[in-house]
């Protein structure tokens, strides 16, 4: 299982959300460049950074934050938060990103977003998946729609598409553990699907937990910020 840090961007600086509301925001590091550094010194290789602004605004703010990071560290970095037209898909790829990480704009405008896959390729693409009450949350969680995470996964895996990661918004930033069952549930519907679980993680025992359930990756984001996961303990998941 692949360990993917996340880096949370709000005015160039790296912050973390409590379930997604912005007005509980914590500010962990004045510089992303810092943090994305001593996740690759500890052998981290991928990297999620997310434009909270972006997602908050409808499009790409912090790009050169993205552009920093891809030059001065070799991290596989999949970036997202408010990627809605073309030349905001382009201008990520050009900036350093290895994968667009795409939500809303997968639930709001599907041949928009399979344009892009059909033009870049599907694995080119990190798929958020993003879960209310069993319904796809959109534009930086603010609203939630009448899509179910089943019909969601079902309609893009068709499209060849398997990077996809799962965030149940109620736990996020809680530190409470992340939503076993949910992912344990999806992995049995779509054997296909490379599940990355989002949200919630507090412990290495998560971690190995979500390792023995069948996960393929799992972003951990406020539990290296509150020192609960030492960057070096993940290193038996890097090995």
């Amino acid at each position: 299982m692949q360990i993917i840090p996340a880096i949370d961007i709000i005015d160039g600086k790296c912050v973390r959300l409590t379930e997604g509301d912005y007005a509980q925001k914590t500010i962990y590091n004045e510089n992303p460049l810092e943090v994305a550094k001593a996740f690759e010194a500890a052998g981290i290789q991928r990297l999620h950074l997310v434009d909270l602004d972006g997602a908050k605004a409808g499009a790409v703010k912090n790009w050169k934050v993205l552009e920093s990071i891809a030059l001065n560290t070799k991290l596989v970095i999949d970036f997202g938060g408010g990627i809605k037209t073309d030349e905001d898909v382009a201008l990520v790829f050009e900036r350093g990103a290895s994968l667009a990480t795409i939500g809303s704009i997968a639930v709001a405008n599907p041949a928009l977003f399979l344009s892009w896959v059909n033009k870049y390729g599907a694995d080119r693409f990190f798929l958020g998946a993003d879960v209310k009450d069993n319904f796809i949350a959109v534009n930086g969680w603010m609203q939630t729609s009448t899509t179910t995470i089943e019909s969601f996964l079902t309609d893009y895996l068709a499209h060849g598409i398997t990077n996809i990661f799962c965030t149940d918004v109620s736990k996020d930033g809680r530190l409470e553990g992340p939503s076993t069952e949910l992912y344990q549930s999806l992995i049995r519907s779509f054997p296909n699907l490379k599940l990355v679980a989002s949200g919630g993680v507090s412990s290495l025992q998560d971690l190995e937990v979500l390792d023995s359930i069948g996960c393929a990756g799992a972003i951990v984001g406020k539990a290296i910020y509150e020192n609960r996961i030492s960057l070096e303990s993940l290193q038996q998941f890097n090995a």
